[in-house]
């Protein structure tokens, strides 16, 4: 209780304060208080610095292994880290990409088909997180034709 007295000495002074004596006293304990809720131990050395990116974790490139044209439309590229399974989404680009995985670790497996072409399965491809993102893995996949 007599914690709880001081506290109030301090924050509302007695009547001979100014407003502009309690306003300091105040706005030093916002600041004290907002430092002490912004930290973490966590991640004591990381500091991420754009909040609001949001990155893709497998970007997929697919080409003809013959003419090394890129296909596109009509291609399914999936990717499978043990349970979890993702049809990745065809962007449409001056360079097109299948992209997934969106800040989501693992080990993926890819698989890929097109009507005309051998399927294909990749090796695994590990994405990883550098603490605030995951850290993109371009793969560029060349399809047989039948």
């Amino acid at each position: 209780m007599r914690r709880f007295y001081y506290l109030s000495v301090f924050l509302f002074c007695d009547e001979k304060s100014t407003i502009f004596e309690f306003m300091k006293k105040m706005i030093f304990l916002l600041f004290a208080l907002s430092a002490l809720a912004c930290n973490n131990d966590d991640d004591d050395d990381i500091i991420c610095t754009q909040i609001d990116r949001i990155t893709v974790g497998l970007n997929v490139k697919v080409k003809d292994a013959i003419t090394n044209n890129y296909l596109g439309l009509g291609t399914t590229v999936t990717a499978k880290d043990g349970n979890y399974s993702e049809t990745l989404v065809f962007l449409d680009r001056t360079v097109p990409v299948f992209a997934g995985a969106v800040e989501r670790e693992g080990n993926y497996i890819l698989r890929v088909s097109a009507e005309g072409y051998a399927n294909y399965v990749s090796e695994r491809i590990k994405v990883t997180s550098d603490g605030c993102n995951v850290i993109p893995q371009h793969v560029e996949v060349l399809l047989q034709p039948e």
